[in-house]
């Protein structure tokens, strides 16, 4: 057997076919503290500007917390002092908060269950019809995740407009406001939330319903599965990685919802009886000129959406373990 000249890898290979790769002799094996670092290289360029544009907004967040910083510091006709958790037992002790947070917790459960419904239903709806309705409604979805928040919204109050809106003119509702009523007008952001949130639970769940193999469907239909008990028990079974990701986003994205309420509901409606975290601490910050107590709800935000994504991030790696 003779040997060919060494590859670029550092190998050489027999001329027999088939015969095992013979390491070169001046071949060093790469070692481990090497390889381990060389994914730190390839992303320090994004870390670092992550980094940039996350750490130092978070880090003065967290600092304007801890201070008294009002309009008065702001102007420089008192001088800032430190409050250390002051403004955190400040917060904690307003009836309104705890109000503003039930509500909001219940807001975007709302908002994530009737989304993912929405997604999956119309995934599994698009798996039924033909070419051209499928990409119809795909390019519809598209046009609603593409559209941005403030004209979204906007739209919608004009839909539901009680003078000249076409929805109360077919629902005979005539002059009803929407808006109005705390309820309704919590239901009629939903609304809007759910539309331009649904393709993404459409198009991803859609793909993953794709990858399932059409026996396994053919087999539950043949047993007479009704397409309900084939979504139940054959389909969510097998695409939950997937439905486990689309979860975690729509809470992250629901809980944080700032435009459609800020829009629809001129600020937090009427007497703030819409108000949600977002809109709370924007008003604290800017409107009272409290940025102390702005800052110390952005935080508690921010620890709740990192505990969310702790467990976003562990179910994660549990699924990969499992496959």
């Amino acid at each position: 057997m003779t040997p060919v000249p060494t590859s670029p890898g550092g190998t050489a290979r027999s001329r027999v076919r088939g015969g095992p790769a013979v390491p070169h002799p001046r071949a060093r094996p790469r070692s481990r503290g090497a390889a381990a670092w060389t994914p730190w290289l390839y992303l320090a360029p994004a870390l670092v500007v992550l980094g940039a544009l996350l750490v130092y907004p978070v880090g003065q967040l967290g600092l304007i917390s801890l201070l008294e910083y009002t309009q008065a510091q702001v102007s420089g006709g008192e001088p800032t002092s430190f409050r250390g958790v002051g403004n955190y037992a400040e917060l904690f002790a307003d009836a309104q908060f705890w109000q503003v947070l039930l509500a909001t917790v219940g807001f975007a459960a709302a908002c994530v269950v009737s989304t993912l419904a929405v997604g999956c239903a119309l995934a599994v709806l698009l798996t039924r019809v033909r070419a051209v309705p499928r990409l119809a409604l795909m390019l519809a979805a598209l046009g609603a995740w593409a559209t941005p928040a403030v004209t979204g919204s906007t739209v919608w109050l004009l839909l539901f407009d009680p003078d000249f809106g076409p929805v109360n003119r077919v629902l005979g509702l005539g002059d009803h406001s929407w808006t109005y009523g705390r309820y309704s007008a919590f239901f009629l952001v939903l609304l809007e939330v759910v539309w331009c949130s649904f393709p993404f639970v459409m198009v991803t769940v859609y793909a993953g319903i794709r990858a399932v193999p059409s026996e396994v469907l053919e087999a539950a239909a043949l047993d007479g599965a009704s397409q309900w008990r084939i979504w139940r028990s054959v389909l969510a079974p097998m695409l939950r990685p997937i439905l486990v990701v689309v979860t975690i986003q729509s809470i992250i994205w629901d809980f944080k919802v700032f435009t459609q309420i800020y829009v629809m509901t001129g600020g937090g409606g009427i007497a703030g009886q819409n108000l949600v975290l977002n809109v709370y601490a924007y008003q604290k910050a800017f409107a009272a000129s409290e940025y102390s107590l702005g800052s110390a709800i952005g935080v508690v935000m921010l620890v709740i959406l990192l505990a969310i994504t702790l467990v976003y991030l562990r179910l994660l790696r549990a699924q990969g373990e499992e496959l």
